[in-house]
């Protein structure tokens, strides 16, 4: 009865609009009472706090800063050039530039909404003058930007290595992989659909010039290789990194308005005005991560005084479930959860409830942790709450019901590689072996 209780109010909250970082908050404590553990409460500060004082988090709001000066700046518009220049000329060659952009920009935002916002504006309305549908143009732009939590740098990895104590650096290098084979996996429906619809391009299609294309491109581009390299072979911290990505985009953004010919001293207040506006969101986006922090610490705790996980382990050792089997019913769970519930909330709700199970049971923890990072963050694509969906929505005019539906296929492909990376290890594990990371 409860549990019910609980529930109720929950759902009474979110649907009444509170913040979910307050309504996971108020449900955890509410359920310490009802469940009788109140005389627990009283240490709560103390444990929120000394849950969240990991060094590792330091990077998240640096890499937020780092991909809000990049998006501010006009790195986003370079990219999409420098992809309109390798595959601007194939037939259906704006799906094909929605995509390699998203790869791009993978490398230096970590984050879907940040993508997602960054080239909706952009190539949308690109494509919808092209002759492509829009309800195709938004799904696909929304279905390509969830490839940015994936290849690194990544917030949510970070999220998930200081959680579960799992290396950053291995599990940047395992996203690698999955992160090029959803690139490939959405390159192959559009080429289907292209062939189909008959969408344009081809040799008459204008390209970008390509000197100066590359010329601005490639400073972009080695500030992804820095991270990533320094990271996977131990030259940084992820912390160290994501301070050296802040200060060579901000040198970025004063050479890019050098480039435009704004001159040193107006180079110089733009790029200051940037960084102002970039801190400012930064710490309005750091602020609500962290609140949900606080939130998830109350209700990890309650959890383990119940001994939830534990709980589930025996059950999976009653049932005879195997790792995998054991993991392709959690993941199926996490998607669930992940069509309702906040990235960040369903990481640090779910995950350390789910996985201890499943790496008890023989999977490698750099596996689970790429595997389900990518698997909650198909949640923002996923009606009916996906929030790139939102954002998508809103930017490009496309009605939220006509966008929900015209995911739907892309959604299926994702899909099909996340069963594939659950199925087969060696995909993700591949790299970090290769690289010394893993055993």
């Amino acid at each position: 009865m409860g549990w019910i209780i609980l529930l109720l109010f929950a759902l009474g909250a979110i649907f009444s609009g509170v913040a979910i970082s307050y309504v996971a908050g108020a449900a955890a404590v509410l359920a310490f009472v009802l469940t009788d553990h109140g005389a627990y409460l009283g240490i709560l500060p103390q444990r929120i706090f000394s849950q969240i004082d990991v060094f590792t988090f330091l990077a998240m709001p640096l890499f937020i800063l780092a991909g809000e000066a990049m998006t501010k700046g006009g790195v986003t518009r370079v990219l999409i050039d420098l992809a309109m220049l390798v595959v601007g000329r194939l037939q259906g060659g704006l799906g094909y530039v929605n995509i390699a952009s998203s790869v791009f920009l993978a490398g230096i935002s970590g984050s879907a909404v940040a993508d997602a916002a960054a080239t909706t504006n952009t190539l949308v309305p690109a494509m919808v003058d092209k002759g492509y549908k829009a309800d195709f143009a938004a799904a696909l732009t929304a279905a390509s930007c969830v490839i940015g939590p994936i290849i690194p740098p990544s917030i949510v990895f970070i999220f998930y290595g200081a959680l579960m104590n799992v290396s950053v650096a291995a599990l940047f290098a395992g996203g690698i992989v999955p992160g090029l084979l959803m690139a490939l996996f959405l390159c192959a429906y559009n080429f289907y659909i292209a062939r189909k619809e008959n969408h344009p391009g081809g040799a008459t299609d204008t390209l970008p010039p390509a000197g100066p294309t590359m010329l601005r491109a490639l400073p972009a581009l080695l500030i992804p290789v820095t991270i990533v390299s320094g990271i996977v072979f131990g030259v940084v911290t992820p912390t160290e990194a994501a301070g050296i990505a802040v200060a060579i985009t901000l040198v970025l953004v004063f050479f890019y308005a050098l480039l435009d010919r704004d001159g040193i001293a107006k180079a110089t207040g733009k790029t200051l005005r940037l960084t102002s506006e970039s801190i400012e969101r930064t710490v309005m986006l750091t602020g609500s991560i962290f609140m949900i922090l606080f939130a998830a610490a109350v209700f990890g705790y309650l959890m383990g005084i119940l001994r939830v996980p534990d709980q589930i382990a025996s059950l999976v050792q009653t049932a005879g479930l195997n790792s995998t089997s054991y993991f392709l019913l959690a993941s199926g769970i996490m998607f669930l959860a992940g069509m309702v519930m906040d990235v960040s909330m369903a990481l640090v709700l779910l995950v350390p409830v789910l996985i201890p199970a499943a790496i008890a049971g023989g999977a490698d923890p750099v596996h689970v942790g790429v595997v389900s990072c990518l698997n909650l963050t198909l949640g923002l694509i996923s009606p009916p709450f996906g929030g790139c969906l939102m954002v998508i929505s809103t930017a490009s005019g496309v009605n939220y019901m006509r966008l929900s539906l015209a995911i739907l296929p892309f959604l299926a492909v994702q899909l099909l590689l996340l069963v594939l990376l659950i199925l087969v290890p060696e995909l993700t594990l591949m790299l970090p072996r290769a690289l010394g990371l893993v055993h």
